[in-house]
């Protein structure tokens, strides 16, 4: 399993249900990465997708505590172990954690691959990703050379978990 997201300097991922940078190389990469895949959110992160759609191409599998909620074109669990019960029908390749934070948290610890894009700055944001740059069971295994879009500063990074 694996996991995407776009982090600030400070490993900040949103502010207000909100993702803190709009990016069109990060999005066509976050696509890129996942068209033909499956994607795992939580319910708020699936609200704040563009015009509250499912993601074009891609399994959308929504964790919710809602056990009344449905979704049309989407796959609902109400809890982590049920989740990773029918996760086991994928290839593990082919399944992206895509948020917000406390998906990130609980499935972190079952990704062995991390697809991080940092970007070299740091906007007020009340949610964050842990830096795994501390954690020593995460290996940086392959940076991008910095790139730029209207002045902000950027590299695709993926990590392993050791």
């Amino acid at each position: 399993m694996n996991l995407i997201v776009a982090v600030a300097k400070d490993w900040g991922i949103g502010c207000e249900n909100k993702l803190l940078f709009r990016i069109p190389e990060d999005q066509k990469y976050f696509r890129a990465t996942t068209t033909g895949k499956v994607v795992v959110m939580g319910h708020s992160t699936f609200k704040s997708l563009p015009g509250g759609k499912l993601l074009k191409d891609r399994t959308n599998i929504v964790l919710s505590r809602d056990t009344m909620l449905s979704i049309p074109g989407a796959v609902v669990y109400n809890s982590t172990e049920q989740l990773l019960e029918q996760l086991k029908i994928y290839n593990p390749d082919d399944v992206f954690i895509i948020g917000g934070a406390i998906i990130y948290s609980e499935f972190l610890n079952h990704c062995k691959r991390a697809y991080i894009t940092k970007i070299e700055t740091a906007l007020p944001a009340d949610t964050f990703f842990p830096n795994i740059d501390e954690m020593p069971n995460w290996k940086l295994v392959e940076a991008s050379e910095p790139k730029e879009d209207n002045g902000l500063v950027f590299r695709f990074c993926i990590y392993e978990r050791l």
